[in-house]
């Protein structure tokens, strides 16, 4: 864990992950209820996404507590030493002031706290803005959040969406240091496409799935490889590969052409449906609480959301992990 620094001292120029944490409404819908009320069934949800189950309930301010707290606990932090707190969501508890807000409250953190709306890419867009504020000096340590409750926009009746998306949070601690975390970034958004997944004020979420489907492939593989060719790494050099949960086809079309096998694949999607912004770090978390990760490991995380935004980065994991056992994961 890196040493903390005073205020005003500029902070080494790498960034790494020190903890991490997750948290999950308790109520959780499985295909059999949808099938009870819409009409689908449990094959057509699994065959066409792969989602099992998905959890629902609670606020985007009460999921990042709890994942947030997590995550402290795990780097071993007090709140106190958080400089700045960066939640990625695209359904704000309100639309004035932002959820971070009183999130930073919750938690006793110090230092400032922003939101970042890149919808399901924005937790890699909010990483990409902690290691900058870590790079610039302005943080030692920041607490990175992605959490949403997509079900809120979501029409219960509409089974094309009632059935993929749910609601969650998952959470990293960034801290700065020496070894060079974070080792390379592909950001991009294509505005043209922006009206193939929205949702109005006040209204429910309406998408173009053939078409998200089509494009999320092509760009996710297109991304990730600018990341990998910019961090000079191959494929057969990625330890992790933590995509964007929507779709467990799309997750299996893009490791197929990335050339990862599914097993250096995290897959949540199943169990969680699609959670917007909390979706990779859930994914992270997940593996990382199985003992998947080991010291010195390349770890390539990928989004892709409305807008259509995307982004990957390729980072180096710094910390022992230990699964369920307490076997170490190096």
């Amino acid at each position: 864990m890196a040493a903390g620094v005073g205020r005003g001292r500029v902070s080494p120029p790498g960034a790494v992950i020190t903890g991490w944490g997750s948290a999950l409404p308790d109520t959780i819908v499985t295909n059999a209820q949808l099938e009870a009320r819409l009409d689908t069934t449990d094959e057509w949800i699994v065959t066409r996404s792969g989602i099992r189950e998905r959890h629902v309930g609670g606020t985007v301010s009460s999921l990042a507590i709890d994942a947030g707290r997590r995550a402290l606990e795990r780097a071993a932090l007090d709140p106190a030493q958080i400089d700045l707190l960066v939640l990625a969501t695209c359904t704000p508890d309100l639309a004035v002031p932002a959820t971070s807000a009183a999130v930073h409250y919750a938690l006793g953190l110090s230092g400032g706290a922003f939101d970042v709306n890149a919808a399901c890419a924005g937790f890699v867009y909010a990483l990409v803005a902690a290691q900058g504020a870590v790079s610039a000096g302005a943080a030692h340590r920041v607490l990175l959040i992605g959490a949403d409750c997509v079900s809120l926009l979501t029409d219960p009746d509409d089974r094309s969406t009632a059935v993929l998306f749910a609601d969650g949070a998952g959470a990293v601690v960034l801290e700065a240091s020496d070894v060079e975390g974070l080792l390379a970034v592909d950001l991009g958004i294509d505005g043209s496409a922006h009206d193939l997944l929205t949702c109005p004020h006040g209204g429910y979420m309406s998408m173009e799935g053939k078409e998200v489907f089509r494009r999320a492939v092509r760009i996710t593989v297109d991304c990730a490889t600018n990341a990998l060719e910019r961090a000079k790494l191959t494929p057969d050099d990625i330890a992790l590969f933590v995509p964007h949960q929507a779709n467990l086809r799309i997750i299996e079309a893009a490791a197929s052409r990335l050339g990862v096998p599914m097993e250096r694949v995290a897959v949540v999607v199943d169990r969680m449906g699609n959670t917007s912004s909390a979706s990779i770090p859930l994914a992270l978390a997940d593996a990382a609480d199985a003992g998947r990760l080991r010291v010195g490991d390349n770890v390539l995380l990928s989004g892709f959301g409305a807008g259509m935004a995307w982004g990957s980065v390729v980072l180096r994991w710094a910390v022992d992990t230990v699964d369920a056992t307490g076997r170490s994961g190096s």
